[in-house]
């Protein structure tokens, strides 16, 4: 059976309705689940977990002996990985190539 895709896809009553009419289908925005808290910070839910009272402890070791600051990324790597002194300090591979 041949399809003709070139004839209007909506029926007589889909088009009947109004703007007024799908406007009142449409949810509300003053009626948002994102708090003005959240606006600034977007999270996810993971599916089953509650994890409100989960305090997360993170050490964070001071630059070692061993380590130096990219002085174009400003990461910190370890010295094998130094390409060259510049002006400003050292310089690694990643950034130098």
């Amino acid at each position: 059976m041949a399809t003709d895709y070139d004839a209007p896809r909506k029926s007589e009553e889909d088009s009947a309705d109004s703007i007024e009419a799908l406007k009142e289908r449409v949810p509300s925005q003053s009626g948002s689940a994102i708090d003005a808290e959240d606006a600034d910070n977007p999270g996810f839910e993971l599916a089953g977990a509650d994890l409100s009272d989960v305090e997360l402890d993170v050490v964070v070791l001071p630059q070692q002996d061993d380590e130096f600051t990219c002085m174009n990324c400003f990461l910190v790597r370890h010295r094998s990985q130094v390409d060259h002194q510049s002006d400003l300090g050292p310089i690694c591979r990643e950034c130098a190539a």
